[in-house]
């Protein structure tokens, strides 16, 4: 298996990921939302299935709630860069360090059925933001703080592959 350098976020776009499958790239804008309800749905089946909770499985892999809260924490996120892309004209975004918001914000101490809802509101909101762009609009910039350059269809399907990926994480973690 080759592993692609995740220091190099464009891997994500380009090739099928080698772990959980998803090709981001071959993924069609117009598909995104349908993705992320689909996504939110696996979220809600694992709680239900009660495979969410604390608990890591070694000191280097979050929990099934930690990756929950994350997934959450990516929709409002990318929905609120997504929004400024719209808006703005080229807009920058702040760097997110995704542990140092795991420790500060104490996902492992938050409630599962609480994150899980909440995590399908940011998804909803996220799908329904999608299903409102068309033609040019999803071709509108954006940019991080380590230059990396994004149009709204690029950071769309780049998005998608994290939330996708995770519920195969926990999946795993779940057998």
């Amino acid at each position: 298996m080759i592993v692609p350098d995740t220091k190099d976020w464009t891997w994500v776009l380009t090739t099928a990921c080698p772990e959980c499958g998803f090709d981001a790239g071959g993924c069609p804008s117009a598909e995104v939302a349908r993705l992320v309800r689909e996504n939110a749905r696996v979220w809600q089946g694992f709680l239900h299935d009660g495979a969410i909770g604390p608990g890591r499985p070694d000191d280097s892999t979050w929990s099934p709630l930690e990756y929950a809260c994350h997934v959450r924490d990516v929709y409002r996120r990318f929905r609120t860069r997504i929004e400024r892309m719209l808006t703005e004209d080229d807009p920058p975004f702040e760097n997110w360090n995704q542990d140092a918001t795991a420790t500060a914000d104490r996902y492992e101490e938050q409630v599962p059925q609480v994150v899980i809802g909440e995590l399908t509101d940011a998804a909803q909101a996220m799908a329904s933001l999608l299903d409102q762009v068309s033609g040019p609009a999803w071709q509108r910039p954006g940019r991080r703080s380590d230059g990396a350059s994004f149009r709204v269809a690029t950071i769309a399907s780049y998005m998608v592959h994290d939330p996708i990926h995770h519920a195969w994480d926990v999946a795993k973690q779940n057998p």
